[in-house]
């Protein structure tokens, strides 16, 4: 019993022992599953409790420049350079990366698995007014939908009810997709990660500018002086180092990674 009530006292004084760190999150990262994983084990080997606020892209830099996190983990790589260059952080160190994928009813009645670039299947979308939803949140999945589409040399401002805008996160918006049998672009591990595909399939992959790298950025603690810039620090280290790499490459869902580690070892 003695025993057992000192067992109980160590894990107590460890849970309020714990540092508490806040890191704002995209959506498409927590959907896919990989916070589960790898926030147990930050807290086993730093000490520290990550809190996660998950939100899209912009929110997550609005949040970091108002000093509200003490960090950001997000993938859209002009709006981050733009972040630090304005000093809200003090620099971007890329973690992993995955892709994204188009994906669509079966019946593919624009007929993307055909298309031979993203701008090619965006194309065929648009020209058969085929249902397709938008996140519309500004988070990095919808500004690579924007640049996808420009690309294209087409304007999602003059689209017309078919292109369906609902302002919502990766998982809410792949169930408005699957609801409506429509077309939408997603981040591979959210798409492997979502439960209710109904009559979705993956129909385009592949092309180069699908490129999908996640960074993280420290809030820059001159610019707010409250920040855990310490913890901050700590779990970048964390996030480049072994421990981090073989948990991000062995998660799987099916047998397929969800994530490749490329985060540069730390100097």
């Amino acid at each position: 019993m003695i025993r057992l009530l000192a067992v109980i006292a160590f894990l107590w004084a460890s849970v309020v022992q714990a540092e508490p760190m806040k890191m704002a999150v995209t959506t498409s990262f927590h959907n896919s599953g990989l916070s589960e994983v790898l926030l147990p084990a930050i807290a086993a080997e730093t000490g520290i409790e990550v809190q996660l606020l998950v939100v899209g892209t912009g929110q997550a830099l609005r949040l970091g420049e108002s000093g509200d996190v003490d960090a950001i983990l997000v993938h859209s790589k002009a709006a981050e350079e733009a972040f630090v260059s304005a000093g809200y952080g003090t620099h971007r160190r890329e973690i992993m990366y995955n892709d994204f994928v188009v994906v669509g009813a079966e019946v593919d009645v624009a007929g993307i698995a055909a298309a031979t670039t993203a701008a090619d299947a965006l194309g065929k979308i648009a020209a058969s007014e085929a249902a397709f939803v938008s996140r519309g949140d500004e988070s990095g999945t919808h500004k690579k939908e924007i640049s996808l589409w420009t690309g294209a040399g087409l304007d999602t401002e003059s689209f017309g009810d078919w292109y369906k805008a609902v302002g919502a996160g990766m998982g809410a918006s792949l169930n408005t997709a699957s609801g409506l049998d429509a077309y939408i672009l997603t981040d591979r591990a959210s798409w492997l990660n979502f439960g209710n595909k109904g009559n979705l399939t993956l129909l385009f992959e592949g092309d180069p500018v699908l490129f999908n790298q996640y960074a993280f950025i420290p809030v820059n603690p001159e610019r707010h002086p409250h920040v855990n810039n310490g913890a901050a620090e700590r779990i970048e280290t964390w996030l480049a180092g072994e421990t981090a790499r073989d948990l991000i490459d062995g998660y799987t869902i099916n047998g397929e990674a969800l994530f490749v580690f490329n985060a540069e070892p730390t100097n």
